[in-house]
Parts: C-alpha cells; structure tokens; sequence
C-alpha cells in the first residue's frame, strides 16, 4: 500500500462492474414496459452519460493514485481503461506529481478529484464515446 493506505488490490469487482456498465452488459433487453416512450425528452440520455463519466472520474482517480503511490505505469487494458481514459489518467498524473512535490500529498489528492472528474465530463458529455472499447 502506498501512503494514502487505502485502494483496491488488482483488478476488483468495482473496476468489474465498472466495465460492464461502460459495455451495457448486464443491462436488461428493451422490452414495452422499459423502453423509452416516443415522447421522452432529449434529457433521458443524460444519465447514461452522467454515470459514464462518473464511473471513469472514479476509476481514473484511483488508478492515478496507484500510480503515483507506486512510480510506476501498468497496461490501460489491465485497469480496465481505454485509451483514452489512460490518456486522461496520464495527464492528471503529470499534473499530480508536479502538485504534490510542491504542495505535499493532500493537494495532489485533490488535483486528481479534481481533474479527474472534469477529464472525464468533458469526454463524455456527449455520451459514450465512438471509436470501439479501445477509446
């Protein structure tokens, strides 16, 4: 463990979970009773979109944490990121260890609440992106 003293070994059932909903597995096959109706807004997508970015601000924050506890990068497939959710958690790293060599630990615990979570907004504010898994 690294100096926060927390995290989740390897690759958990949060990180798990975390891939099915960015996949839809495990979400239930459209049916007349669940299916959106024709006059639903244009809002309705908006929590889909809202819980993609959430789970990539969380599961970038604490992979940034690892990394930066550790030193040291592993393989995006093996968190469970895509591309380009490793390009967000590399930049945020970056940033990170710049924060905390100045500004001690704390601060970069929050950068990375931070900057995680608008990384991850912005790259989904649009829904999931296109592309294929990979980015």
């Amino acid at each position: 463990m690294g100096r926060r003293g927390g995290g989740l070994p390897g690759l958990s059932a949060p990180v798990v979970l975390g891939l099915a909903l960015l996949t839809g597995c495990g979400a239930p096959a459209p049916t007349p009773e669940n299916s959106a109706s024709p006059t639903a807004s244009p809002s309705s997508a908006s929590p889909s979109a809202a819980s993609a970015a959430g789970l990539c601000a969380s599961i970038v924050a604490h992979w940034s944490r690892e990394v930066l506890d550790s030193g040291t990068y592993g393989d995006y497939q093996s968190m469970g990121l895509s591309n380009g959710q490793y390009e967000i958690l590399r930049d945020v790293v970056d940033a990170a260890r710049a924060v905390e060599r100045s500004q001690g630990a704390a601060a970069a615990d929050r950068l990375i609440d931070r900057r995680s979570q608008a990384a991850c907004t912005a790259r989904y504010r649009n829904g999931t992106p296109t592309g294929g898994p990979w980015q």
